[in-house]
């Protein structure tokens, strides 16, 4: 977990499933940047899927690795760009499913409030609570 002036931040990273179901989760401290993360997580995103992620994921280096791995990359590009790459403004309204993910995580009271000081265990917390989330959409 990292340190900063308001005390222990923690940022949790998912990738989630058409349905809104998480794939991989990572936990970084909380003034790491979102982008440089992203990297070791795109392990379950292959060949003809398209990645949706906000500004912050928005990097050449991203885009290059989804296109090594013939996945594409549908971000909306920094607003400070010189190249702007090709984004779908309807395929990204699809991006509220990772919204709806932290949504559903945010309820289990011991991943909110984050009283769990030692990462390791935090992330255990995270995973357990996501598991839950499976469970309940297979049970539908």
């Amino acid at each position: 977990m990292g340190r900063s002036r308001g005390g222990l931040t923690t940022k949790i990273h998912a990738v989630v499933d058409a349905n809104g179901n998480p794939f991989t989760l990572k936990l970084t401290e909380g003034q790491a940047h979102d982008g440089r993360s992203a990297e070791d997580m795109l392990g379950s995103v292959g060949r003809g899927q398209t990645l949706l992620a906000d500004r912050a994921y928005d990097s050449d280096a991203l885009r290059a690795t989804l296109a090594k791995r013939r996945a594409r990359a549908n971000i909306k590009p920094m607003p400070n760009r010189v190249n702007i790459p090709r984004f779908n403004k309807k395929l990204y309204k699809k991006r509220n499913l990772i919204e709806r993910f932290f949504n559903k995580l945010k309820h289990f009271r011991a991943v909110a409030t984050r009283f769990e000081k030692h990462d390791a265990n935090y992330l255990a917390l995270v995973k357990l609570a996501s598991a839950r989330i499976w469970m309940r959409f297979m049970s539908r």
